[in-house]
């Protein structure tokens, strides 16, 4: 039975995720649709086990915020303390208030109405984390916001629990009817209080007198596998701990993540529990697809589908009035509320708590759960239509106006798209030697930073036809396509092939595998970054083993020459897995016997060039 479920699961993520992928939708959209095909009301593949596989995915949920946590200094996360309250009480407390007000105009009771206002004022930390990293905004203003409220969101779930039971008509009683969340629950509250500031305060005594030891200790059999195990149980036994005392497991692991930041194990426990949290996050997002009741749905669609609506517009509304608050700009603020709109998985607690001590009727403890998990479902979407119709006109920046006495023109013959570390670089050489470039960057954060600094940014998306005709595309020369995202890159460059024909392309490439990608796409400038800097070291490692730094850099320019000749060859055989191996092996043997003979050819003293022995006595 077990295999025939895990069988289950797996076909439909494999199926579903890639074909929502290759739409140019999130992949959290197609485990959700995965869940809903296999689900009760799609083929009825799985059942009421759905209950227990969610228990086991929200691991998921744990793992990111521990992998969060380890990229997260202590420093860091100490500094973003006025965020995290700031951000995290206004938006809480604004949209309390607002969905509290309509539940009353519904005719709710005030305890109802306060309860399920508070429990869908949450976010989904699952959808929005997994939504950032795939789009690369965890670094950004929006994406440092959303995890500011995010993380309060998971600390505000302690109190709340504590005042249900008050909001409850019987109070005490209608507690001791539901089964203790907690192994504190009949200690006094100042006891309570204790062993939960003990339990938080262990984490930080345990990350750095106990957990670091013991991985040194284990790192140190050389064993891979059970250093995963030690990692993994890392995990579970802060969790475990963290529920013991009525405290969110997900907190629990992001605070000891903040404690190891600093370890030299900070890499190997990311790359260890990463493939982990993957598969338990899918699985989570397969469980919710699953849970939607399409009966109760049918059953009332025109009160769903006004809930669901009416909290999409209050929160996101809510989520602009605070960003714009705290001064975040337009697109980011926008990107922000309707990225953290839905419902959140904490919602599914409160609301079953709720209901087991019948302060929630069941009949509308059942309608908030599916609107809870059709509110999680509308989240791609609406970010879709940022991304198409709201992005475009409300995200692109006016260029700012040119210093006096400046003459600005308005097109270039090079355009740059990605102005970041390595595009930067780029634009820094061309105008030290009177070269203007037209730059364009789809970060609104960096495009401000660079304007201060004096170069001229144009905030926008180079993927977009529009844009690029407005940056000049059909009177320049050349284009260089430098952004970080090699899927981004590829976009581009399909765009200007397609309308701009006449452009000479130069492309940044990660590694082989990006160079083959736009070999494909027709680009003959390709530049890989692992390549040179790899080559520039070899260089430098030859010349401290007796090479003479002219042979040295001959010969390294001679193998990045065999090598890059060789790339396109070998991207031609990569589609068959044995010629491309077999032409590899070819390849590098090849280049290597060309080496040896350039190297042991009869050179004159002449050849030496600005390295010959009479030049170095000049030095």
């Amino acid at each position: 039975m077990f295999l025939q479920q895990a069988i289950t699961y797996l076909a439909a993520a494999v199926l579903c995720v890639p074909i929502t992928k290759r739409l140019g939708l999130s992949s959290v959209l197609g485990y959700l649709l995965a869940g809903i095909l296999i689900g009760p009301f799609g083929l009825g593949l799985v059942g009421e086990e759905r209950a227990e596989l969610m228990h086991f995915a929200e691991m998921g949920v744990v793992m990111m915020l521990f992998l969060i946590g380890l990229e997260l200094e202590p420093d860091q996360f100490w500094a973003m303390r006025r965020s995290i309250l700031g951000l995290g009480v206004g938006q809480m407390g604004l949209t309390t208030l607002l969905l509290g007000v309509l539940f009353l105009y519904l005719g709710w009771s005030w305890p109802v109405a306060l309860t399920v206002a508070l429990a869908f004022s949450m976010s989904s930390t699952a959808i929005v984390l997994q939504t950032l990293k795939e789009r690369g905004n965890a670094r950004s203003i929006m994406g440092q916001s959303s995890f500011s409220v995010l993380l309060f969101q998971d600390i505000a779930v302690i109190p709340i629990l504590a005042l249900l039971p008050l909001l409850a008509t019987g109070g005490t009683a209608a507690v001791s009817e539901v089964q203790s969340h907690s192994q504190i629950d009949d200690l006094p509250g100042w006891l309570q209080t204790l062993a939960v500031v003990s339990v938080v305060g262990s984490i930080f005594f345990l990350g750095r007198y106990i957990f670091i030891p013991v991985l040194r200790a284990v790192a140190q059999t050389r064993l891979h596998e059970l250093f995963t195990a030690a990692s993994l149980l890392l995990v579970l036994a802060i969790s475990y701990l963290m529920e013991m005392v009525g405290l969110s497991p997900a907190l629990g692991a992001f605070l000891a993540g903040v404690v190891l930041a600093n370890s030299e194990f900070r890499h190997e426990l990311e790359s260890d529990i990463s493939p982990f949290k993957g598969l338990l996050l899918g699985l989570f997002f397969i469980g919710v697809g699953a849970a939607l009741n399409f009966d109760l749905v049918l059953e009332s669609p025109g009160f769903i589908s006004m809930l669901v609506v009416l909290v999409l517009l209050i929160k996101g509304a809510s989520l602009l009035v605070v960003g714009r608050f705290f001064r975040i700009s337009s697109d980011q603020n926008i990107l922000f509320a309707l990225a953290m709109s839905q419902i959140g998985e904490f919602a599914f607690v409160l609301v079953s708590f709720a209901q087991q001590i019948h302060l929630v009727p069941e009949q509308l403890a059942n309608q908030l759960m599916s609107v809870t998990a059709i509110s999680m479902f509308a989240t791609p979407f609406l970010l879709l239509i940022n991304d198409r119709f709201i992005d475009p006109y409300f995200g692109v920046k006016m260029k700012p106006e040119p210093r006096p006495g400046d003459v600005v023109d308005e097109q270039h013959p090079v355009i740059i798209a990605g102005f970041g570390h390595f595009g930067s670089t780029i634009g820094r050489l061309l105008r030290a030697n009177n070269i203007e470039a037209t730059i364009l960057d789809h970060d609104s954060d960096r495009v401000e930073l660079l304007r201060k600094m004096g170069f001229k940014v144009y905030y926008g998306d180079a993927t977009r036809l529009e844009m690029l005709e407005a940056a000049g595309a059909e009177q320049a020369h050349v284009f260089i396509a430098a952004v970080d995202s090699p899927e981004v890159n590829a976009r581009i460059i399909e765009t200007l092939r397609k309308h701009f024909p006449h452009l000479r392309i130069f492309a940044r490439a990660r590694n082989r595998m990006d160079a083959y990608d736009l070999i494909e796409h027709n680009v003959d400038n390709v530049y890989r970054e692992t390549l040179y800097t790899a080559v520039s070291l070899g260089e430098d490692v030859l010349v401290s083993m007796g090479f003479r730094r002219y042979t040295a850099r001959r010969q390294a320019q001679r193998f990045i020459r065999y090598d890059e000749r060789s790339l396109r060859k070998l991207a031609a055989a990569r589609r068959e897995a044995r010629d491309y191996v077999l032409t590899v092996r070819e390849e590098i043997e090849l280049q290597e016997r060309l080496l040896q003979d350039d190297l042991m050819a009869n050179l004159t003293t002449d050849d030496h060039a600005w390295d010959s022995e009479p030049m170095r006595a000049e030095r």
